[in-house]
């Protein structure tokens, strides 16, 4: 065996001891020129940086996408085009938990990709599933705060998430989906993906249409009762990032069939549901599912903090190929994830190697707190300059994703409202036309529980109000059952 390598301190000068203090004498104090027991104290206290504020708990891997049909006609996405394989990175995440909470809380799932592309890295930052519970991102604090934890206690309260809910009416489609089958997943494998939001695909500025994406999950739906969850969240709370882990240790690849539902353009402007309200999505018998190619998961980390905890995920990253949509959810989003990125991380985040994109990167950003990357000397810090630095090519990339037949005024409103649209409308619809018998009893046994867990009035009064505007039938039966178990 050969000789082990010394250790070194972090500027890499060798240290005279891995596990004995520099003391005077042998009972004597600890010294403070002992710099490496002061480096070793100053990074340990230092080796975690802020949690998410949401989607703070989580697990992630390595894969490809891999495209295998032509949707050339759509979008010139460099990374879309038939016979390319994109490296990526994925985390699923729950949404509302902190680090140490457990993976089987009842909670919709994050599913935030990452593709490295030849033009740049490509972010989609969705969840399992197609809808979120608001319209508009000036809600979104308000409705992290009502479930996450009270102020004094510190302890999470079911009554301030319904009095959010019920006096939030557009929440109702999503919240049909977090109380059924699928607000609590088997694992990460067995669930689906989603873009949610509504985007923009073009080839050029006079060639575009609208896009949804979703990631049907290989390995098909499973999910755990709300028994079964309860007992893991207390033997095995982290049991959802074993199983991603352990999956792809022995060769299990998960995988997920990406297609689009494409919406031509001038549809969004007379279709039946407003088609960039993120509480809606988009029938699939109007807007068919079109196959694109194949996400497989088949490397796990090497270090969870650096290529999992560190990675930043940000809608802002946009292709060429791809825009933004008047969605006011993915407008906000565009804007706080990158910012939230610099606060948690540092302003130089995406210097981080998992961030790093594998396109060449020419810019002009300077300094900050880490800055190591940095142009040659010779190469100007100010545009526009007379030296060869780098010059945005407008002629190719100025196509802006500007939303023409759209009236650009500026006004405080609410969320369009076209021919259906309603807030009970498609979560009514998802009880009565998608669940069966026993997913529909699942659902009522569902929210009686999490109900009769501190829910009361005049909170409790809206909650039955808002099942009834949900479905009858479905109001009825939590209003009798709650009622039952408290008499």
């Amino acid at each position: 065996m050969s000789d082990p390598k010394p250790t070194t301190n972090n500027s890499g000068i060798p240290v005279p001891s891995d596990s004995e203090s520099l003391t005077s004498g042998v009972n004597g104090p600890v010294l403070l020129h002992d710099h490496y027991l002061v480096e070793k104290l100053a990074q340990f206290n230092r080796e975690r940086v802020p949690e998410r504020v949401v989607h703070a708990k989580g697990a992630g891997a390595f894969g490809t996408l891999e495209i295998t049909e032509d949707i050339s006609r759509y979008t010139k996405v460099a990374a879309l085009q038939k016979g390319v394989t994109t490296e990526a990175l994925a985390r699923f995440s729950t949404v509302a938990g902190e680090q140490g909470s457990p993976d089987t809380w009842r909670d919709p799932r994050g599913f935030a990709l990452k593709f490295y592309t030849s033009e740049g890295n490509w972010d989609l930052v969705g969840n399992n599933t197609p809808i979120f519970f608001i319209q508009d991102s000036i809600k979104f604090p308000d409705f992290i705060r009502s479930q996450k934890r009270l102020p004094q206690s510190g302890l999470r309260d079911h009554n301030m998430q319904w009095d959010f809910w019920t006096l939030s009416p557009e929440s109702a489609h999503q919240v049909t989906w977090l109380m059924g089958d699928r607000g609590l997943p088997k694992t990460y494998r067995h669930m689906d993906g989603f873009g949610s939001h509504t985007y923009q695909f073009y080839r050029s500025d006079t060639d575009r249409c609208w896009v949804k994406f979703h990631f049907k999950t290989d390995q098909g739906i499973e999910f755990l009762t709300q028994d079964q969850a309860d007992e893991l969240a207390g033997s095995a709370p982290d049991v959802h990032r074993k199983d991603l882990f352990d999956a792809i240790e022995r060769g299990d690849f998960p995988s997920w069939t990406l297609y689009v539902q494409i919406m031509p353009y001038e549809d969004a402007l007379t279709y039946r549901f407003n088609p960039f309200d993120l509480t809606k999505v988009w029938s699939q018998k109007d807007y068919p599912l079109i196959k694109v190619g194949k996400l497989t998961l088949d490397r796990n980390p090497e270090n969870f903090f650096a290529q999992i905890e560190q990675a930043a995920f940000e809608p802002s990253n946009l292709v060429p190929g791809i825009a933004a949509s008047p969605d006011k959810m993915l407008l906000g989003r565009i804007f706080s994830y990158a910012d939230a990125h610099r606060y948690r991380i540092g302003t130089n985040y995406a210097q981080l190697p998992v961030n790093t994109p594998k396109a060449p990167v020419n810019s002009y950003a300077k300094e900050g707190s880490m800055t190591y990357r940095y142009n040659p000397p010779n190469t100007p810090v100010y545009a526009p300059n007379s030296y060869g630095g780098p010059a945005a090519d407008t002629a190719r990339y100025g196509y802006d994703g500007s939303w023409g037949g759209f009236e650009p005024r500026f006004e405080r409103a609410g969320v369009e409202r076209h021919r259906d649209d309603g807030d009970f409308v498609q979560a009514g619809t998802l009880v009565r036309d998608v669940l069966d018998d026993a997913a529909r009893e699942r659902l009522a046994n569902n929210i009686i529980g999490h109900v009769l867990d501190g829910v009361r009035e005049p909170v409790l009064s809206r909650v039955f109000e808002y099942w009834h505007q949900v479905d009858p039938d479905l109001g009825k039966r939590v209003e009798e059952g709650v009622t039952a178990a408290r008499d």
